[in-house]
């Protein structure tokens, strides 16, 4: 029985594992889109209604599976906190944007997995073991080395400016996101909840975008706005809330956003899909540190 009990528990570990992995290629595919799209709309009017569009998604798919209920309803302060959380990480990040280069934003975003480390530790009481830190430093190391392609003078030349502080605060409040769902979380069906959140989200967005989303231009949009945006509401926005509840009521928050770490190697495959080349060779030993941090992850010592 004990040992059923142990396979179990296995099987649901590994199913988050997997979730997390496509977690990063959905997520690499918004960078790659995004950025060109970037140029031609604003990033807050373009998220708010990426909120909003992948609420209606996920209300329709909940209510027709039958997976509304008193729930859902229940202490609705919650899909505002985490909403809250993840509405601020995306405009910091964008605010980030305004002055910091790509590169360093990037590099930025891989202390996620060690923030996240932490706030599981405050929130949950996740202990992150010996082995998970040093999972998490061989994946740091291996992003990074992915980030600057290799080029130790650019990643000597790396400064701290306004942007990167700026967007610092953004992962922050990503990454007290992920511990908190499972703090949170009531039973709810997945779908209902993260319908929940992101309305929430767009509710947030809307009022702190509103004038940008009233001035904008929509019908002038080219049309790698509207392809961008229908990718992020749907895939990247819509199935990444539910893949981040999946896995996180599934594996401890640290190892949820250690799968960050394989986001860029997933960016230069999409840029390679768009016809945008590749990096150079030298970036394979980073490449490989990513996937021995997966490794080292899915050993669970």
């Amino acid at each position: 029985m004990a040992e059923a009990a142990a396979t179990q528990r296995i099987s649901e570990a590994g199913r988050g594992h997997l979730a997390m992995l496509c977690f990063s290629a959905l997520v690499a595919g918004s960078f790659a889109l995004g950025g060109m799209a970037a140029p031609f709309v604003d990033p807050a009017a373009l998220t708010a209604l990426r909120f909003a569009l992948s609420a209606a998604m996920l209300w329709a798919v909940a209510l027709a599976m039958g997976q509304v209920d008193a729930r859902v309803l229940a202490a609705p302060w919650r899909y505002a906190v985490l909403a809250g959380l993840y509405a601020l990480y995306f405009v910091l990040m964008f605010e980030g944007l305004k002055t910091a280069d790509p590169v360093s934003m990037a590099a930025v975003f891989t202390l996620n997995p060690a923030l996240t480390a932490c706030f599981g530790w405050l929130v949950l009481r996740q202990v992150t073991s010996p082995w998970m830190a040093g999972a998490i430093a061989v994946g740091a190391t291996g992003a990074i080395w992915v980030i600057f392609e290799a080029d130790l003078a650019a990643l000597r030349a790396f400064e701290i400016g306004r942007g990167e502080f700026v967007y610092f605060w953004g992962c922050v409040g990503h990454a007290l996101y992920i511990p908190l769902i499972a703090k949170l979380s009531r039973g709810e069906p997945a779908l209902a909840f993260s319908a929940a959140v992101l309305t929430a989200g767009a509710l947030i967005l809307f009022v702190w975008a509103w004038e940008a989303i009233r001035s904008t231009d929509w019908m002038a949009m080219p049309g790698i706005v509207w392809i961008t945006l229908i990718y992020v509401a749907v895939a990247a926005t819509g199935l990444t809330f539910l893949i981040l509840r999946y896995a996180a009521l599934r594996i401890p928050s640290a190892k949820v956003m250690a799968y960050t770490y394989l986001t860029p190697t997933w960016v230069i495959g999409w840029q390679a899909a768009l016809g945008h080349g590749v990096p150079p060779a030298l970036v394979l030993p980073g490449i490989a540190l990513t996937c021995v941090a997966l490794l080292m992850l899915l050993r669970n010592r």
